[in-house]
């Protein structure tokens, strides 16, 4: 069964306070895991889309019936880090690369427990179902590590690890099923470049990048205000204008990750 999941705001950066657990963000698709009272399982994007039959080692994790689950779908590299284009190659391809680029669910919050919700227990209580439902981890299945506290601490480190971010969510916080709540915020660790607009399309709009000596960096469609986008429409063929830019991270093409606009 599809429960529409609970999404998160953005933070600028990272605090310190006793109230909220902090979590790694994994880079990948978020996945709502559902068994139900019979022991069948199907598999949700957090659009509503069933993808069960891509996934089939994620079919025999023997979870209990009546148990619907949050979380992450990852594809890991070879220093055991979420890879995104890994993850979004498997999830296009489907079954066909199940061998060759298994799946982990990384499960970190749970919705249905023995077939009862459980959404209005604290954030900590959830935790503690979870566990009970997973008190191990596999190569296939996992459980969200966090700590309490130590946000700040926490992102440099995974900024040291070239991470996507952190997660903080307060300790109390209630499972809001299909809302975006300010008792769970998300921290980017963006990575910043000076780059060069060198064209655009007007529909849908997107500015094209460009480094220093003239090479393609992609296409820029996030952040940018209109009098921003008045002064790119200005653009004239041959001219560039130079801005700076924020993005996730590098994608194995050398192309930037969601590039956004910062300021000229």
């Amino acid at each position: 069964m599809f429960i529409s999941p609970m999404l998160l705001h953005k933070s600028d950066a990272p605090f310190d306070d006793s109230r909220y657990i902090t979590e790694l963000k994994l880079d990948g698709i978020r996945l709502i895991y559902s068994v139900d009272s019979d022991g069948k399982v199907r598999l949700y994007s957090r659009h509503n889309n069933e993808i069960t039959a891509k996934f089939p080692e994620l079919l025999t994790l023997d979870l209990p019936p009546g148990t619907t689950l949050d979380g992450e779908l990852i594809v890991s590299n070879k220093e055991g880090k979420p890879d995104f284009e890994a993850m979004m190659s498997r999830f296009q391809a489907g079954a066909k690369l199940a061998e060759s680029k298994p799946v982990t669910f990384v499960a970190f919050d749970v919705i249905q427990h023995e077939g009862n919700r459980v959404t209005k227990l604290p954030l900590l209580e959830r935790k503690a179902v979870l566990a009970d439902i997973m008190p191990t981890d596999s190569e296939r299945l996992a459980k969200s590590q966090y700590i309490e506290g130590n946000a700040f601490a926490y992102y440099e480190a995974i900024k040291a690890q070239a991470l996507e971010g952190i997660v903080l969510k307060r300790k109390d916080s209630r499972y809001q099923v299909g809302k975006r709540s300010h008792d769970w915020l998300k921290v980017i660790n963006y990575q910043y470049a000076d780059v060069y607009v060198t064209g655009f399309r007007r529909d849908p709009f997107g500015a094209y990048l460009a480094d220093a000596d003239g090479r393609y960096l992609g296409v820029m469609e996030l952040g940018v205000p209109p009098k921003a986008r008045a002064r790119i429409y200005s653009l004239r063929e041959g001219d560039r204008l130079a801005c700076r830019v924020k993005y996730r991270n590098l994608t194995s093409a050398g192309l930037l990750r969601l590039p956004s606009f910062v300021e000229w």
